[in-house]
């Protein structure tokens, strides 16, 4: 059997077996709406860290670390790691308090909309869907770059095979389908790629030669000095800290999980397991400078693994990339179909649980076509998320202060973000905008992203303690978070 061939089998077996699992566990109960798209209070014990672990570890795990690996090297690695596990650890705090406030509800949304109203909304929505989108199209881009550099296998065959097997399950048993299946993709992860690790480590002769050969080749990257690397570990700190904090699949479990001491242990176990993780994936991105594997970065773990070890090794880890990204998938998936249905129970109240559950299902069918054409175009897989974590950054502080501060108004919290946005793009790179190419500090990505985090900043303090500090009577009553929010019944 050809490598191509073989790639293909695996891609097809490896998707068939989670479809199955979450098919038979979900077969033997009817769900209403309200377990479909929360599953509220179900999950506890190590159930519950093994579904945030696997929704917080996707194949972004295999690709992105490894290619900042290859450019912005171990600080940047730092950076890249903390950045990851901030925004886990967060919601010990920012989710617990939300659970708190809105007992019943099951989405960020659901929050905004209540807590300010429909400029904020409206902009919370674009930004979630967004980013959720993108970091879908990134995980298939990653995984079929993966099989393309394996078998050769075209991009849309695998973005296909993926993209279909994961709707299939998803849309049909919702989150608890999600939950099952990472716990059994949990189990599996770790071990299997612990023990690819050892055996990559014992062929290249250990860590320390593998690590002494790239100080020959690239030895900026192993300094913690390393200009480049400093400036990208502030940028991805403040980007992927961001960008998080709008996973509404995170916002999911926050209510999935029993009770608020499930909630705490659950993330900060998720936030302590990411770190590590990163820092591996990225030294093995490293290591493939060294060796001469980092031709194409988005792909370098792969590219190592393929130069270095035999052929059942790179099974293996096309196995449990294929698990990191159905397990992201089907989180990604559930959420932005979560998201979508409460508000169509907000705008729709007379639509029965039956037409909000097909609606559900419809949605996240409809989200993995554009994002199976996307992936069939091989874009960087860190770009991708480049893109969506600047709009995050700009999002964050104006979303995330109102849970604690009374006086933000809907207009401010709107204008913050429009203002983050603004002035984060002029910044941006890689931008075909020729006009701003004489802005100083243009194409800096710190630059892009401190100034956009910066300007929503200033002008949210400015709305709520000046200006809304002149209205005390407009003041925001938390209590209405749990009157008005309310769990959907069939």
């Amino acid at each position: 059997m050809s490598d191509g061939s073989l790639a293909i089998v695996v891609t097809l077996v490896t998707s068939v077996v989670f479809v199955a699992v979450a098919y038979l566990y979900s077969a033997r109960r009817r769900q209403s709406v309200d377990d479909y798209v929360v599953a509220r209070g179900s999950v506890g014990g190590m159930l519950a860290t093994a579904t945030l672990v696997a929704s917080a570890m996707g194949a972004w795990i295999l690709f992105s670390p490894a290619e900042t690996g290859t450019w912005a090297g171990l600080v940047g690695l730092i950076g890249y790691s903390l950045g990851s596990a901030a925004p886990i650890a967060a919601f010990v705090i920012l989710g617990a308090r939300m659970r708190r406030l809105m007992p019943e509800g099951r989405s960020l949304t659901d929050f905004v909309w209540t807590r300010y109203g429909p400029m904020t909304y409206l902009a919370s929505v674009a930004v979630i869907v967004f980013y959720m989108f993108i970091f879908l199209a990134a995980e298939m881009t990653g995984i079929a770059l993966a099989a393309r550099l394996i078998g050769d296998t075209p991009l849309w065959v695998t973005a296909l095979i993926v993209g279909a097997m994961t709707v299939a399950y998803t849309a049909y048993g919702g989150l608890r389908a999600s939950v099952i299946t990472d716990g059994v993709q949990f189990m599996l992860i770790i071990p299997l790629l612990g023990a690819v690790l050892i055996a990559l480590l014992f062929l290249l002769d250990g860590f320390g030669p593998a690590i002494s050969s790239v100080g020959e080749e690239a030895g900026h990257l192993l300094s913690l000095g390393h200009g480049p690397g400093i400036e990208f570990a502030f940028t991805l700190f403040i980007a992927v800290w961001a960008a998080n904090m709008f996973h509404q699949g995170f916002w999911q479990r926050v209510y999935t999980v029993r009770d608020e001491r499930t909630l705490r242990r659950g993330f900060a176990a998720a936030a302590a397991v990411v770190i590590p993780m990163v820092m591996l994936a990225g030294l093995l991105g490293i290591v493939a400078v060294g060796h001469g594997s980092a031709d194409e970065p988005s792909v370098a773990l792969f590219s190592l693994v393929l130069d270095v070890m035999p052929r059942w090794a790179w099974a293996v880890v096309l196995v449990a990339g294929l698990m990191l990204v159905m397990s992201s998938m089907d989180t990604l998936l559930n959420g932005i179909a979560s998201a979508v249905t409460s508000d169509l129970a907000r705008f729709r109240p007379s639509w029965s649980g039956s037409r909000l559950l097909g609606s559900s299902r419809l949605i996240t069918l409809a989200v993995v076509v554009p994002a199976i054409a996307i992936a069939s175009q091989g874009y960087s897989v860190l770009y991708l998320f480049l893109i969506a974590d600047l709009i995050c950054a700009a999002a964050v502080v104006p979303i995330f202060y109102g849970l604690y501060n009374r006086r933000l108004s809907d207009g401010a919290a709107a204008a913050a973000f429009v203002a983050g946005v603004v002035v984060g793009v002029l910044f941006f790179p890689a931008s075909d905008f020729s006009a701003w190419n004489s802005i100083p500090w243009s194409g800096k990505t710190l630059v892009s992203f401190a100034t956009a985090l910066g300007a929503s900043t200033v002008v949210a303090l400015v709305g709520a303690h000046l200006l809304g500090g002149q209205r005390r009577e407009s003041e925001f009553d938390f209590g209405l978070l749990a009157a008005r929010v309310r769990a959907i019944t069939d």
